[in-house]
C-alpha cells in the first residue's frame, strides 16, 4: 500500500502544487488526518518535490471530498477503503467530482456555512466580490443573510475556485445554468411522470395502506441515485458527441 513517501509522477496531470498543510486547508480537515488517509491508502502518494516535500493536487482534493461524502452516508473507513479500491486508479479530479456528485445524491444537502475568511481559506486565495459571484452563479456557493457568510459545497468549491480563471463571462455562466436548470426540470418531470403512470400505478389502490406507502418511499430511495448516474452518464456521452460534432471535422462518429 502507498505511503506518504513514495514518488509518483503523471505527466498528463497538473501540477500539483499544494503543501500537506495547503492541502488540509484547503479540504478543511487537519494535516494529521491526510497522513492517515495516506497510511490506509485512501490517498494516493504525494509529488516528492525539491527538499523532499511533498506536493498534492486537485485530484487530490476531489478525492478527499470523495471520502467526506461516503463518511457522512455512514461508511465507515474500512468499508470507504474498499469503496474507492473498486474504483480506476486513473480516475482524473473530473471524474473523482462526478463520482463525489453521485454520491451526494444518496443523502440529504451537506452544504456548510462559512465566513468569508473560512471561504477564502478553503478556496486557497483571496475572492473578489466579482469571484464570489461567479462562484454563486455555478451554484458552488449560496448567500445567507447575513452579508459575509455563505452556504458553500465543499466538494466542487476547488473546481469553482479553478474555472474562476477561465475567461468566461458571468452572463455565459448565467446563460449555462438557465439551460442546465430549464432541461434538468423537464428531464425530473419526465421521469416523474413516468415512474408514477408504470410504477406507482399498481399501488395506486392501495395507497391508503401504510405497507404500501413505505415500500414506494423505499423505491424512491433506492432509485435516485440510479437515475442521476444515468443522467449524468448520458450527459457526458452526448456532450462528447456535441463536441466531437462541432471541432472534429464536423462528425460526431469515431
Amino acid at each position: 500500500m502507498a505511503t506518504e513517501t513514495d514518488t509518483v509522477t503523471d505527466p498528463g496531470a497538473a501540477e500539483p502544487a499544494l503543501t500537506v498543510d495547503e492541502l488540509a486547508a484547503r479540504a478543511g480537515v487537519t494535516v494529521r488526518t491526510i497522513r492517515f488517509y495516506s497510511t490506509r491508502g485512501l490517498l494516493p502518494p504525494p509529488v516528492i518535490g525539491p527538499r523532499r516535500v511533498g506536493r498534492y493536487g486537485p485530484d487530490h482534493l476531489s478525492r478527499l471530498a470523495l471520502i467526506e461524502e461516503l463518511q457522512h452516508h455512514g461508511l465507515t473507513l474500512a468499508a470507504i477503503e474498499r469503496y474507492l479500491e473498486q474504483l480506476p486508479p486513473d480516475m482524473s479530479e473530473h471524474d473523482l467530482a462526478i463520482h463525489r456528485a453521485l454520491v451526494a445524491s444518496w443523502i440529504p444537502d451537506s452544504a456548510e456555512e462559512a465566513s468569508r475568511e473560512q471561504l477564502e481559506r478553503r478556496a486557497g486565495r483571496e475572492l473578489t466580490d466579482s469571484d464570489v459571484d461567479r462562484l454563486a452563479a455555478m451554484n458552488v456557493l449560496e448567500r445567507t443573510d447575513a452579508p459575509d457568510t455563505f452556504r458553500i459545497d465543499p466538494g466542487i468549491l476547488h473546481l469553482g475556485v479553478r474555472l474562476l480563471d477561465v475567461p468566461i463571462e458571468l452572463e455565459t455562466i448565467l446563460a449555462a445554468r438557465t439551460v442546465m436548470l430549464e432541461h434538468s426540470r423537464e428531464a425530473a418531470r419526465e421521469l416523474t411522470r413516468l415512474f408514477q403512470d408504470e410504477v406507482w400505478g399498481p399501488y395506486s389502490e392501495r395507497e391508503r395502506d401504510p405497507e404500501a406507502v413505505a415500500a414506494m418511499k423505499s423505491l424512491s430511495a433506492h432509485m435516485q441515485p440510479m437515475v442521476v448516474q444515468a443522467l449524468v452518464t448520458a450527459f457526458q456521452r452526448s456532450l462528447k458527441e456535441e463536441l466531437r460534432a462541432r471541432y472534429a471535422g464536423g462528425s460526431a462518429s469515431g
